[in-house]
Parts: C-alpha cells; structure tokens; sequence
C-alpha cells in the first residue's frame, strides 16, 4: 500500500477545496492510502512515512504562503540525515490571486534541494476555483497514487 501526504495550506478555502480533490484521487486507487493534513499540523515523520507528495499553497504577493516555507525550514535539516526522504514524487496544486508562476517556481526551488522528483505538471487555479480546476486535482491525486502504487516513480 503507498501512502500518498497531501499537505496544504488555506485561508479562503480555495486551497482546501483543492487539497480534497486530490485526496480524493488518491483514495480512488486502489492500494493507495491518503494522509491529509494542514501544513502547520504536518512533521518530520508524516514526510519519512509517505511513499509521495502532494503539496497545495495559496499564492500571497507572488510566493507560497508562510506555513508552507515553515513546513520545510522545520523539517530539511532533519530529512537531509535520513536518505529515505530524498528523491520522494510530489505534485503541486496552487490557487493564485495573480499567475502562480513565481509561487510554483520557489516552491520547485525548494523540492530540488529536498531532491525531490516531480511527476506532473502543476495545477494552478487562478481566481475561484471551479469544477474544471476540481477535476484537475482529481487526475492529480490519481497520478501520483498510481505510480507510487506500480513503483515507476
């Protein structure tokens, strides 16, 4: 069974909604098992125990939100001790105000120093998020938990 952390943070709700969609995808495959958490709530040992990632932050002035930066300053120190926690898949989803292009690219910054591996593109909701966006991060947390399922990732 592959546990798949879908780690997010959200104010207005938008990320939230997103964060279940791709929960969602994740509980409907078969053998794969989802760990949905707030950032601020998310540790060293939710990261070691997960087999992928699914990470979702709101964009804030073009950057990711505080809570998210807090999850990795809190957690690369002690992950860089254990080789298990590197080269894990992730996937990213992020509701923006603006473009989402910068908060994507800070937040893949980071996930290369982790040596994380991406495995799909991101999706970014720009403005309210609607069933199309939904539908995305559905296909998203299907992605993820399938391939960490099959091993190709």
């Amino acid at each position: 069974m592959s546990t798949i952390l879908v780690m997010y943070h959200s104010q207005s709700g938008n990320t939230r909604l997103m964060a279940q969609a791709v929960a969602a995808g994740v509980e409907s495959v078969e053998n794969a098992a989802v760990n949905l958490k707030p950032a601020a709530e998310t540790g060293l040992e939710d990261l070691r125990s997960c087999d992928g990632m699914a990470i979702g932050s709101p964009e804030y002035f073009g950057y990711m939100a505080g809570m998210i930066k807090d999850f990795f300053d809190r957690t690369y120190e002690a992950a860089i001790q254990n080789p298990k926690t590197f080269r894990k898949p992730y996937v990213l989803f992020i509701s923006a105000g603006n473009d989402g292009r910068n908060c994507r690219d800070q937040i893949e910054r980071i996930l290369t120093g982790f040596r994380f591996k991406k495995v799909f593109e991101p999706v970014i909701s720009r403005g309210p998020v609607e069933q199309e966006i939904l539908d995305q991060c559905l296909e998203l947390g299907q992605t993820i938990a399938a391939g960490c399922d099959l091993g190709i990732y």
